[in-house]
């Protein structure tokens, strides 16, 4: 769940299309941070959530293929579905939301495969704690957005995290450590 906030290495994909360095906000409307987990470790179903708060920026170089995201996560913002749920998964049992408002994931490190982003890889603070994590675009693309008369950047990326790593230790006698982490981006080319 924490991995969410890898949420924030989606960003980098944002902006391989154009031949210069540019900068692309993200947009929070058109961007999800979900997360996936087995509801127990039978792994008979899935118990699925999101962060619905979330912004940071994008710089990237196509043509040197390089750049930067940061991403920010507002960990007060999680939504199952379920209140009661939501409530014990902001408690220290799990995100410790009071104590640790917000994740931050940076990515300094963006594969490209031709003019598409590959990767994104960099690293993620939550629970104030800081790992490595590495995004995979399952698709990425660029396009002249038709309302916004801008170039907008968008791309589905995944990863898998252990919640351990980051010191989310509870229930791991039951409850799986492996979380799968989906982030759908969009981020719009700024002036």
């Amino acid at each position: 769940m924490k991995k969410t906030l890898i949420v924030a290495a989606a960003l980098a994909a944002a902006g391989a299309a154009s031949a210069q360095s540019a900068t692309y906000a993200i947009e929070p409307t058109h961007t999800f941070v979900t997360f996936e987990v087995k509801h127990f470790n039978f792994g008979f179903s899935t118990s699925r959530g999101r962060f619905d708060k979330k912004d940071g920026s994008i710089t990237i170089d196509p043509a040197a293929k390089t750049g930067k995201v940061e991403v920010n996560i507002d960990m007060a913002s999680i939504s199952t579905g379920v209140p009661a749920f939501d409530k014990h998964l902001k408690s220290a049992d799990f995100f410790d939301a009071e104590k640790h408002p917000t994740a931050k994931f940076v990515g300094d490190k963006i594969e490209f495969d031709g003019s598409k982003v590959k990767s994104v890889s960099g690293t993620l603070t939550l629970l104030g704690k800081t790992g490595p994590v590495t995004l995979t675009a399952d698709q990425y693309g660029c396009f002249d957005h038709p309302r916004l008369k801008v170039q907008v950047c968008a791309g589905d990326f995944s990863t898998s995290i252990k919640r351990s790593q980051w010191g989310m230790g509870y229930g791991l006698q039951v409850l799986p450590d492996d979380v799968r982490l989906v982030i759908q981006v969009e981020a719009v080319k700024q002036p």
